[in-house]
């Protein structure tokens, strides 16, 4: 991993440098595809200011510090991005686990839904009573069409009651 250190209004010291290296580096234990992690240091008058980002699998995690302290500056900023990590940790396993194994029926965590089937076709211009008389002649819950009078695509659906739904885009 990469770790760019840029200050801005003071004089970065080598033991500032260290410390700062040090702390990030430890990440690349946790996550191994971290590419870049640029830490920008900062005072304004007693504010002591630190900000990182890091590059993850072309996913950007950020966190910011403001304390009395440039050290302690580090160290919460440090705290902000374990969390981060480990929640992407979490996501990232749970989405591996759930691609691998089929859920269980006991199972009570909720996976992420997946898209499993694509389809393409035509949206044919016509009106809504058309688009209506289509979608109960194909006996689907929903109906994608272009409509005639506007030239958008509108989504025709059933509702709960009984009765049909139209979806239109805002102007």
């Amino acid at each position: 991993m990469n770790v760019i250190i840029n200050c801005r209004h003071m004089d970065l010291t080598e033991n500032l440098k260290t410390y700062a290296e040090e702390k990030i580096g430890k990440f690349s234990k946790y996550l191994g595809n971290i590419t870049e992690a640029t830490v920008t240091l900062s005072v304004e008058k007693y504010r002591h200011k630190t900000e990182v980002l890091m590059k993850v699998n072309g996913l950007m995690i950020q966190a910011e510090s403001i304390t009395a302290d440039m050290y302690s500056s580090i160290d919460e900023v440090v705290e902000k991005l374990e969390r981060q990590v480990k929640k992407y940790k979490e996501k990232t396993v749970s989405h591996r686990k759930n691609k691998k194994t089929p859920e269980s029926a006991g199972s009570t965590e909720k996976a992420a839904p997946m898209i499993i089937k694509r389809k393409f076709y035509d949206t044919k211009p016509m009106t809504v009573d058309e688009a209506a008389m289509n979608m109960d002649l194909l006996d689907r819950p929903f109906f994608v069409f272009t409509n005639a009078s506007s030239g958008d695509i509108n989504v025709l659906y059933k509702r709960k009651d009984g009765h049909l739904g139209l979806i239109e885009p805002v102007k």
